[in-house]
């Protein structure tokens, strides 16, 4: 686990509220505090769609694309006033982290092995996005179905995420 303070607040918004920069992500949950407070729960209501549209091939996730309600949370935190809070509990999407585990176990490092060892007991990469009115602080987090004592899951995560971030050109300090 790692956290990451944002250096450049405007171009870190624009990133995660306008571009696709973080679509390879699921809303797990997602609190805004402006004018009013909104919680939304990202956990997807399986009854509200029709029989034929509920199998995995229509909806393969637990948890809604951040693709498609991000533009909902950006008309909850625009307009002339700054948010007092926002947070987002993102989970990368399970084909994404398996990508990420397949490529560093068979890379043969040192944390490959570990990762081979636990690979069926990662359950989820988390990011956790926090706005205090002021700073934006990235948290990563591993998440697994059992306790597992190795942590080379949680240094692929938070090295990948890292290089992705400078990718993007999204500036950051590890706290």
């Amino acid at each position: 686990m790692q956290a990451l303070e944002i250096t450049s607040m405007k171009n870190f918004m624009s990133h995660l509220l306008s571009g696709d920069t973080f679509d390879g992500f699921l809303l797990e949950e997602a609190v805004i505090r402006t004018a009013n407070s909104y919680t939304i729960d990202g956990h997807m209501n399986t009854g509200f769609f029709p029989p034929e549209e509920r199998g995995p091939e229509n909806l393969p996730y637990d948890f809604r694309p951040w693709s498609e309600i991000r533009g909902l949370c950006f008309d909850l935190i625009k307009g002339k006033h700054t948010p007092l809070h926002f947070k987002f509990v993102l989970q990368l999407k399970p084909e994404l982290m398996q990508r990420l585990l397949t490529e560093n176990a068979a890379d043969g490092n040192d944390a490959g092995s570990g990762i081979n060892q636990n690979f069926g007991q990662i359950k989820a990469f988390v990011l956790t996005i926090r706005y205090d009115g002021g700073k934006a602080v990235l948290t990563t987090g591993t998440s697994c179905h059992t306790f597992v004592m190795s942590r080379e899951a949680d240094l692929v995560w938070d090295n990948s995420l890292c290089r992705y971030l400078d990718e993007k050109g999204i500036g950051y300090e590890k706290l």
